[in-house]
């Protein structure tokens, strides 16, 4: 029985970037560099060979949609940088505790709206172009922003993390749409909602640095909960899955659940059913077994892997570069900022190498990728 893959997030420190080949230390070099990697031929080291012919498959994470404006975790304006406090949940602790569903709820209807309005980029742009032109199989991504199957419908995402475009409720399955749940959360919390739409207007949530939001109104106490003039997040109250609601599922002891409103039609904590999560993996929670199926195959059926804007710090992620590695696959990283375990990758790349058996490159996707596919298309044309 195979293990199933788990969202751990990895501690220790980063190394610095190796940068491969040398001259790809500079945006001409790396254009160069990135072109030859997705543009080379299968190695005939591969075992076993892909199915299909010199495909790349990208494994992307969350410096891909800095340049829609979300934060990243661990780049220089990073929620981990920037918010030393900042401690993300796990899973058996939301499922749990009522008490850290209402702090997580609090957290994220605050930070809906900004994602809610977010937008591709040009990075997940020019990933569909590179899709277009045939070089692409596949794209596995750690994002829960939904840009990527936003930008290229027609190039297969695997959301290997899930998505915060909907919830699932931990005990029938159902689905709700998220924009419906900050909507229900607005109604059950107004003087959360009137103090979000000042924070909207202040732009005190543009920014992860605690001192430009503290400056904009936005004081936070010292566990890192928004500090809102007569609601403490205590207070915090969220929505029950509507067909639990309807209809209390059985439980694993056979006994019919309970699920039950309080006097403002919020989840009670009377009942034993009916809780609502965001459909990610959290931390601590294993990632379904169909998923981790179809990004093991999406990498057994390319020849080549290219990590872009991941630092590989969580182990289901690491561990499909690990997979390729062992694959003999070349590997490609566009990534600003160390990556983990970088310095195994190419140890073994020949000294002639000029990025067609494996790229490092330290640089921002979006202004490098759209380059990179004007390079390619001028390339294509004088082949």
């Amino acid at each position: 029985m195979q293990k199933p893959f788990m969202r751990i997030p990895y501690t220790g420190p980063l190394p610095p970037p190796i940068i491969v080949p040398r001259n790809a230390n500079t945006t001409t070099g790396a254009i160069s560099a990135l072109t030859k990697f997705l543009f080379a031929p299968s190695s005939p080291r591969l075992s076993p060979p892909p199915r299909i012919h010199a495909h790349t498959v990208l494994l992307t994470g969350a410096g891909v949609s800095v340049a829609s404006g979300l934060a990243d975790y661990r780049g220089t304006a990073g929620t981990y940088t920037l918010n030393k406090t900042y401690r993300p949940i796990y899973y058996n602790e939301f499922t749990s505790n009522h008490e850290a569903r209402k702090r997580y709820w609090a957290r994220s209807f605050l930070g809906w709206t900004n994602l809610h309005k977010a937008r591709p980029n040009d990075a997940h742009l020019a990933i569909r172009e590179l899709g277009k032109q045939g070089l692409v199989s596949k794209v596995i991504t750690q994002n829960v922003d939904s840009f990527h199957p936003i930008a290229h419908p027609d190039l297969p995402t695997v959301e290997l993390h899930g998505y915060l475009r909907s919830l699932v409720c931990i005990h029938c399955g159902n689905h709700l749409p998220r924009k419906d749940f900050q909507q229900s959360l607005s109604t059950l919390n107004p003087q959360w909602a009137a103090f979000l739409a000042e924070m909207l207007e202040t732009g005190a949530l543009d920014s992860e640095n605690p001192d430009e939001r503290r400056k904009k109104g936005l004081k936070t106490n010292p566990d890192g909960d928004a500090d809102v003039p007569g609601a403490h997040y205590t207070t915090f109250k969220y929505p029950a899955c509507p067909t639990c609601l309807a209809n209390p599922p059985i439980l694993s002891d056979g006994s019919r659940s309970i699920v039950e409103l309080d006097a403002d039609g919020a989840w009670s904590p009377r009942s034993t059913a009916g809780v609502l999560k965001p459909a990610v993996v959290m931390f601590g929670e294993s990632i379904a077994a169909e998923v981790k199926i179809a990004a093991e195959e999406a990498v057994d059926n390319a020849s080549k892997i290219l990590v872009i804007g991941s630092s590989l710090a969580t182990y289901s992620a690491w561990r499909l570069v690990k997979r390729a590695k062992e694959r003999s696959m070349p590997i490609g990283v566009l990534n600003l900022g160390g990556v983990r375990g970088e310095d195994s990758f190419y140890g073994e790349t020949k000294v002639g190498n000029d990025g067609s058996l494996g790229v490092r490159c330290s640089e921002s996707a979006d202004k490098i990728l759209p380059l990179v596919v004007r390079n390619l298309e001028l390339t294509a044309t004088t082949d």
